[in-house]
């Protein structure tokens, strides 16, 4: 079992942009895939972004292709969400989820198994 803590969120004006970190406090994340979902207001948690266990293979949904990164740095037990060029449909609670020795790299919740208590990103127009 691996616990993650999300941070980094916070309001910004469109246009702006921000990074969320993504830490698992003395537990190696190297074995994990590990992804980031939001969740806005009345929606469904969608899939953002996802990255293997080395980082070679990252992962978007169409809808943040070419304004977000997603990255990690394994030797930190930690990940990153770049986000860039925000816009306020953007705005949502981000969660930072972790997938244990996977067979693909999954865009469903349920392909994860431990995940953040997400942390919020508002962007104002």
């Amino acid at each position: 079992q691996v616990q993650v803590v999300e941070s980094g969120g916070g309001t910004v004006q469109a246009g702006g942009s921000l990074r969320l970190s993504c830490a698992a406090p003395g537990r190696s994340l190297s074995s994990y895939l590990m992804g980031w979902f939001r969740q806005g207001p009345g929606k469904e948690r969608e899939f953002v972004a996802a990255t293997s266990q080395n980082g070679g293979v990252t992962v978007y949904a169409d809808s943040v292709k070419g304004r977000f990164t997603c990255s990690r740095d394994n030797a930190k037990n930690t990940v990153y969400l770049k986000m860039n060029s925000l816009k306020p449909e953007d705005t949502a609670v981000y969660y930072c989820a972790a997938d244990y020795l996977p067979v693909r790299i999954g865009k469903s919740p349920r392909d994860y198994d431990y995940w953040g208590q997400g942390t919020q990103v508002t962007v104002s127009s």
